[in-house]
């Protein structure tokens, strides 16, 4: 298992860690900063700093307490559903790929892609904000065209990273398919 450090498309530090369970069998991972509670602590503080003078203006208790509840309430859901400490990839070259994603709270999301599904994993190029990003999707067949692609899965959402990383995993997603490749033409061969 090797982790190497990498930066995100906005300049945040990340980690890649490779870990190979055999020769057709390869997991990558890409770690986010875990959230800082110097900056959570911060924000907590401003808003609740800003509904006290509210409450001293007004003499309003239910401005505190609103206050309280809704960054209670909106701390968890950011925690739950929005900030991703890990995304990951399991591929598997006789069975298909595994993209996990690892929330903060410790929710796990994961969808399966069976390897019959796969066409191709490409690095894919878009223009947001002014600047050209890099992100690795994966390609899945038409069951009614062989040649077309039916939709196009967009691996590593949460994290962006850059060029250079996305290129360490394609490498290694396309090592797996081109022995499954090899392994499918020889099979029809005998």
């Amino acid at each position: 298992m090797e982790e190497r450090r990498y930066r995100s498309a906005s300049g945040a530090p990340i980690a890649l860690r490779c870990r190979q369970h055999s020769a057709s069998c390869r997991e990558l991972a890409v770690r986010c900063p875990r959230l800082q509670l110097r900056s959570l602590s911060a924000v907590t503080s401003a808003v609740w700093l800003a509904a006290y003078g509210l409450f001293v203006l007004s003499e309003n208790s239910m401005m505190l307490s609103s206050a309280i509840f809704i960054t209670l309430i909106g701390l968890i859901i950011y925690l739950h559903f929005v900030k991703i400490d890990q995304e990951s990839l399991l591929v598997i070259g006789s069975l298909g790929i595994q993209v996990t994603s690892s929330y903060a709270s410790g929710k796990e999301s994961t969808t399966f892609i069976e390897m019959g599904q796969v066409k191709d994993v490409v690095i894919n190029e878009a223009i947001h904000m002014q600047k050209v990003i890099y992100y690795l999707c994966i390609l899945l067949q038409d069951p009614g065209d062989p040649q077309g692609v039916s939709e196009v899965v967009p691996l590593f959402q949460s994290s962006k990273p850059r060029l250079d990383c996305l290129i360490e995993v394609y490498k290694s997603c396309q090592e797996i398919l081109e022995q499954r490749k090899t392994e499918l033409q020889s099979s029809r061969g005998k």
